[in-house]
């Protein structure tokens, strides 16, 4: 075989190595996007915060739910990252090998025009024999080919990374989002844990929403003006202001029906003057908190009134010898009870 010949059937075989080639390059390194457990990122969080939860779900259960899905999110994003940066790599080779290419196929088409592209039976009417004729028909059929094979195939190549690389984009700004959000949702819980007292005094095991109590009368001026102890309180035969027995239907309303004891004679506080209540944690009398329905109850009757502070008119929250102040939050309190059998709400 003339070395001619030789050379041309050289880069015939040429695509056969590009091809192997761009196998590599055009299969990911990980599963495509939206497939396996990625295609979950772009899932819109639920209100509650992660996993579906009930009613009755309580603080803790929030916290759980919102940290796992938030760590979830975080590695979701990581891993698509990741992907990414690995799809970018993929393209810059692709386009390397390409542009590695170009000066070759460049050489082949100015050897297409000299061999007569244009006008292929003077090239091969140009043959000195049979042979000779055989030889250029082979080479200007390969020259024909590779010159538009190379190129298509590696622009292909690319245009298949580029593809993947630009969903997998929209997933990670998904995701990205999705995060964003579950940070917001997991910070909300903290903020929630941190309003009830934090971990010290409830352990989360609190309501994880409480009822949203109706306002309480407020002046011209949008504040509470003091009022005087005027109606009878229905817990004593004392008295209350009509504030308190607006809390007082308020709370009832929210479902808590355990004892209650609101006026008291005697003492320098809101008791005589009509403006305090003490919820109890059973239906008869007070007892400390010894199991964990007790300690529960007073949870949550704790957090109706800390939420509904502004709506109620609320002065001070004092339960299981921590004391809440709307304006400074909570405090140790030492007072002569603990209470850790009552839960003690004062109104202004």
């Amino acid at each position: 075989m003339t070395v001619r010949r030789r050379r041309w059937l050289h880069i015939a075989l040429a695509p056969l190595v590009v091809a192997a080639t761009l196998t590599a390059v055009t299969a990911p390194a990980q599963a495509a996007p939206g497939s396996g457990s990625s295609s979950s990122s772009s899932t819109a969080p639920d209100e509650k915060g992660g996993d579906e939860l009930s009613d009755n779900s309580t603080l803790n259960d929030v916290l759980e739910s919102t940290n796992r899905k938030y760590v979830q999110a975080k590695a979701q994003v990581a891993t698509s990252t990741t992907q990414q940066k690995a799809l970018a790599t993929q393209i810059k080779d692709a386009e390397a090998k390409r542009d590695a290419l170009t000066p070759e196929v460049a050489s082949i088409a100015a050897e297409q025009y000299e061999t007569g592209r244009l006008s292929a039976s003077r090239f091969l009417l140009g043959a000195d024999d049979s042979d000779d004729f055989l030889s250029k028909a082979v080479s200007l059929e390969e020259i024909n080919a590779l010159h538009d094979r190379k190129l298509h195939d590696l622009d292909q190549a690319i245009d298949a990374v580029n593809a993947k690389k630009a969903a997998l984009d929209a997933e990670v700004k998904a995701q990205q989002t999705n995060l964003l959000a579950m940070k917001k949702q997991k910070e909300s819980a903290d903020k929630a844990l941190a309003l009830l007292g934090g971990e010290s005094l409830t352990g989360g095991f609190v309501v994880a929403k409480s009822p949203v109590a109706a306002p309480a009368p407020r002046n011209a001026q949008g504040g509470f003006s003091p009022e005087a102890c005027t109606v009878d309180d229905p817990t004593t035969n004392g008295c209350i202001t009509p504030r308190m027995l607006h809390l007082y239907k308020e709370v009832k309303k929210a479902g808590f029906n355990r004892f209650v004891g609101c006026h008291r004679d005697g003492g320098p506080f809101e008791h005589p003057k009509g403006r305090a209540c003490d919820w109890s944690l059973q239906k008869s009398g007070f007892s400390v908190a010894h199991n964990a329905d007790m300690k529960n109850y007073g949870n949550n009757v704790m957090a109706f009134l800390v939420r509904n502070a502004d709506r109620l008119g609320i002065y001070y929250v004092i339960w299981y010898a921590q004391i809440w102040f709307p304006a400074t939050g909570w405090h140790a309190y030492h007072g002569v009870s603990n209470h850790k059998d009552h839960v003690h709400v004062s109104v202004l």
